[in-house]
């Protein structure tokens, strides 16, 4: 493919992450053109696209199709992200994918050689990656400046809501259910901030009310290091607001967010070491204004300015969910 200054680009979906935070976003810059938003409902497309000022609209094949398209975002529902992701990639374009890039590992992994195969970029939606003190957290883990570790926390717990009408997040098949939805992405940052490890052994227990998927769960993962990883996430928690948050602990310090918080051990007592951080600009929340740099990351990427490399470290998260699922159904400790 043809490198071009300003990369022409395509949108699949128009659920809500893509209105909130892909089209406002790429329509707005100067250095790409969104030029397609694509949907399964092609009235809603039309509707998202005269909305935000994007030409066209269409059905997905037909925006994978298109030679005039450099790079796709993979914006639909879960189970529909590795195929169409896929159909991008061999029709020679650089990917963005949402998570899951797949619904297992062996997915993850076909798209991953894929894309090493076809010479194109493939990015993952994991936001919180570009968030400044995640950044800062993981920097102060991998300088060995907290010790040795031997645990690490993390937790998505969204409130609970009265369910008007079952979607796609409520089917199995699907893709639906919390360890899914929610803590792909926190077993991410968590994995992330401590340099993905090999993990030994997990042992989960997962909760279901109404439907087939699990709105709660809880996981207890080793690494072969011996830190141990706890995951709670759950969609029906009740309280004021969300709740999110990771922690690090080690031997000489430990680390948490949000909001960050470092202290180390200096002259045998526990001194807070937070580094200052930027605040988003114009106004943005912390969420809003990751997925603006990782955005930026792609989109730099695809015009051959930047490089990021293939995901491959997806492929162990999804073996890690895989042995969670695993572990509820069966009952016990399974190993990855």
């Amino acid at each position: 493919m043809t490198e071009r200054a300003r990369p022409r680009m395509a949108i699949l979906g128009t659920g809500a992450i893509s209105q909130i935070v892909h089209v406002p976003i790429l329509a707005e810059r100067d250095d790409v053109t969104l030029a397609v938003v694509a949907d399964a409902d092609r009235a809603k497309a039309a509707s998202v696209a005269e909305r935000f000022g994007v030409p066209e609209a269409c059905g997905p094949d037909e925006a994978v199709g298109r030679d005039d398209i450099d790079a796709v975002l993979v914006c639909t529902p879960s189970h529909l992200h590795e195929a169409q992701a896929l159909a991008a990639i061999e029709a020679g374009k650089h990917v963005f994918v949402e998570r899951p890039m797949a619904l297992d590992a062996e997915g993850a992994e076909r798209l991953v050689t894929a894309a090493r195969t076809a010479g194109v970029r493939l990015v993952v939606g994991m936001p919180h990656r570009f968030r400044p003190e995640v950044a800062a957290l993981r920097s102060f883990v991998a300088g060995g400046e907290l010790g040795r570790l031997y645990a690490v926390r993390g937790s998505w717990l969204t409130r609970s809501t009265r369910v008007q009408r079952t979607s796609w997040r409520h089917v199995r098949a699907s893709g639906g259910g919390a360890l899914l939805d929610l803590g792909v992405s926190a077993l991410d940052l968590c994995m992330w901030v401590i340099g993905y490890p090999e993990v030994a052994r997990v042992s989960a227990s997962m909760a279901s009310e109404d439907f087939e998927v699990e709105d709660a769960a809880t996981v207890f993962a080793e690494t072969v290091d011996g830190v141990a990883l706890t995951l709670e996430v759950s969609s029906r928690y009740f309280a004021g607001e969300d709740r999110y948050y990771a922690r690090v602990m080690g031997t000489e310090g430990s680390g948490s967010l949000p909001p960050l918080e470092i202290f180390r051990q200096l002259g045998g007592r526990p001194l807070e070491v937070t580094p200052r951080q930027p605040r988003p600009r114009g106004g943005e929340n912390p969420y809003t204004n990751a997925y603006r740099r990782l955005l930026d990351a792609f989109v730099r990427t695809v015009a051959g300015k930047g490089e990021i490399g293939l995901p491959e470290e997806q492929i162990r998260l999804m073996r890690l969910v895989a042995a969670a699922y695993r572990s509820s159904s069966e009952g016990r400790e399974v190993k990855p």
